[in-house]
């Protein structure tokens, strides 16, 4: 069997953090209930606590923070393109003019 990597929504893991809260179970005894692995309702609460605006963007969705980072990224990638080709235009004017 191949590994396949399961996906919760973010309802489910709100209400997973919600419920661990609550109740006041060990989050290792919620994740055995729910059949999940036990690190989970950790990380899953850890995220909430840092940013519970933007916690659990989906699939495919990245935070507004990765997401600014990306464009940095992409937009240093470009600049190291351009300052490339600007210094071998500037050697082929050097050479011209000597």
């Amino acid at each position: 069997m191949g590994n396949h990597r399961r996906s919760y929504t973010r309802e489910f893991k709100l209400e997973t953090v919600r419920v661990s809260q609550e109740r006041g179970i060990a989050q290792t005894e919620l994740a055995k209930e729910l059949g999940i692995r036990s690190g989970l309702p950790y990380r899953w609460k850890r995220e909430l606590q840092s940013d519970s605006e933007q916690a659990f963007p989906g699939n495919g969705s990245l935070k507004e923070r990765d997401r600014e980072m990306e464009q940095f990224r992409k937009q240093g990638t470009r600049l190291k393109a351009e300052n490339a080709f600007l210094e071998k235009v500037s050697e082929c004017f050097v050479k011209d003019g000597k």
